[in-house]
């Protein structure tokens, strides 16, 4: 695995446990029409905490599986921001740093 995908894959799992912590990881998924949006985000179908489990998460995943290209660039933790701004700071700093991180290394390559 090259090293940006191994720092990748560490950020994706501190993610996965920061919203498990937070008892913000589910189980069950979403219904299939809320997975079909072409909204951003999903906004329109489901949270935002949501989306990052059953969207985001597996397309990287899968791009690191396959060796696949990474995006461009990436910049979730702006949404983060606005998705949780009525959240206690507490409650989502570390995740908004832990995508910021992820932003970072996705647009640094």
């Amino acid at each position: 695995m090259k090293s940006d995908y191994q720092e990748l894959s560490r950020y994706l799992q501190r993610l996965e446990d920061e919203l498990k912590l937070l008892e913000w990881w589910s189980d069950t998924a979403p219904a299939a029409d809320a997975l079909e949006s072409t909204a951003p985000f999903c906004h329109d179908r489901m949270a935002f905490d949501q989306w990052l489990q059953w969207v985001f998460l597996p397309k990287l995943q899968e791009i690191i599986r396959t060796n696949a290209p990474l995006p461009g660039s990436c910049a979730i933790a702006p949404m983060a921001e606005v998705a949780w701004h009525k959240q206690s700071p507490d409650t989502v700093t570390t995740l908004i740093q832990l995508l910021a991180d992820i932003d970072s290394c996705i647009s640094s390559q």
